[in-house]
């Protein structure tokens, strides 16, 4: 005989966050939507304001840090004259000649390294790996990882010497 204490009577309620994406996930997602955003300010030379209603509009930010998107959709910017000094060292090519969206994912991930000490370095680098393969050219990872490797101790000394340890 089965009991009311069954699981089949009385079925375990699923914890409150259950299937909801975690902070980190959704920092991902936002980093997704960034690099794209990056690149059409990049490439069309619309204003961050437009780029970034657009993309309010056009794209589910449910599952998304918003505010993260913006933070680097217009910190990038801002930053990007000396986000592109630091990255002129770590690179055998031009600035002006690199794929616009590996430069897209360079400039994301400098600007986390510089501004975001809060994101560990190896994360900065594996984010920017991930995302050169999802919007990058066929090897486009391989240099974005050689880029951010030589980059990140650069600006994060410290952080890097401590793991290295």
């Amino acid at each position: 005989m089965i009991s009311d204490e069954s699981d089949r009577f009385n079925p375990r309620e699923r914890a409150a966050d259950a299937g909801k994406p975690s902070k980190s996930a959704k920092r991902r997602e936002a980093r997704k939507l960034a690099t794209q955003a990056l690149y059409q300010w990049h490439m069309a030379q619309h204003s961050l304001n437009e780029v970034e209603a657009q993309f309010r509009v056009d794209n589910d930010f449910t599952d998304v840090d918003g505010a993260y998107f913006r933070e680097i959709l217009h910190g990038v910017p801002v930053k990007k004259g000396e986000i592109d000094e630091a990255l002129k060292p770590c690179l055998d090519t031009p600035i002006e000649e690199l794929d616009p969206v590996e430069l897209a994912v360079l400039r994301l991930s400098a600007w986390e390294l510089m501004m975001r000490a809060d994101v560990p370095y190896r994360v900065v680098i594996n984010e920017g790996v991930e995302l050169a393969k999802v919007f990058g050219a066929t090897d486009g990872h391989k240099f974005v990882n050689g880029v951010l490797d030589k980059l990140a101790p650069r600006l994060r000394e410290a952080e890097v010497k401590a793991n290295k340890r």
